[in-house]
């Protein structure tokens, strides 16, 4: 018997492969400056606008084969691929945060629809700053706004401590910045700093900001051993900063209490 979890979970999927849809539209319309709240979808390639046929997510592109029903030209990859990652994170978020709730802040709905929505904003960042080097304010400023407000309201007693993690994101990253005269971090990690720390809170973010580097660092030593990269080479760093945060979301708690055992027992 389908249970009411096993439901929830299918619907969370779905709902996550619709806004990986929309997110793929949304990426195309920042890359060529259109506004993304009107118009319809068309094909990159023919301009031809696309049926609802054409927009079932990873379906449609499975069963047309990665082309254009119009002009068959191939679509990316990149259109499946985000839709499947943000139903997965979709799915993560709804059972791993959904343990955390706190009953005596806002409303279990209200907190998951915020959660959503930043790791959402957080998926347009981390493909736009791959492809592009570059992050959108249009999407940042909004994330940093809604989260500001979101844990201002959420429970007072514990603002400070997403406040004292946004400064030390945010300054810890700028004092690269101003160091190296912008040569070593862009501004824009900054500012992405300051919405990370308003997300993770203190000290869940000194485990988000570790991780960020790691992965940094490790795939880095990759790229220069496959010749892909220099010591010298740009590497968007909004990608790891994203990942880190994800993992210190789902599973901060439990390595900040795995490092504390590990050194005082």
């Amino acid at each position: 018997m389908i249970t009411v979890l096993l439901l929830l979970d299918i619907f969370i999927v779905i709902l996550g492969l619709c806004i990986g849809s929309f997110l793929n539209c949304v990426l195309y319309r920042l890359e060529k400056n259109e506004s993304f709240v009107k118009g319809r979808s068309y094909c990159p390639h023919c301009k031809h606008s696309l049926s609802w046929l054409d927009l079932i997510p990873v379906a449609s592109f499975l069963f047309l084969q990665g082309a254009c029903r119009y002009c068959n030209k191939k679509i990316s990859i990149q259109y499946p691929l985000l839709e499947i990652a943000t139903g997965l994170l979709f799915l993560l978020i709804f059972n791993f945060q959904l343990s955390a709730i706190n009953a005596f802040s806002v409303p279990v709905f209200i907190q998951l629809l915020f959660l959503l929505y930043i790791a959402s904003s957080l998926i347009v960042i981390f493909v736009y700053d791959l492809k592009h080097y570059l992050i959108p304010d249009s999407v940042l400023f909004p994330a940093i706004a809604v989260s500001f407000l979101y844990r201002l309201f959420e429970n007072v007693f514990y603002f400070p401590h997403y406040l004292l993690a946004a400064f030390i994101a945010s300054g810890f990253f700028l004092g690269i910045f101003l160091l190296s005269k912008g040569k070593w971090m862009g501004f824009g990690d900054v500012k992405l700093a300051l919405l990370l720390g308003l997300l993770l809170g203190f000290p869940n973010i000194l485990v988000g900001l570790f991780l960020s580097f790691f992965f940094g660092a490790i795939i880095g030593l990759i790229l220069m051993y496959f010749k892909k990269k220099g010591l010298k080479s740009e590497v968007p760093f909004a990608p790891f900063l994203i990942v880190g945060t994800f993992v210190a979301l789902f599973f901060g708690d439990a390595i900040i209490q795995w490092y504390i055992h590990l050194f005082l027992f």
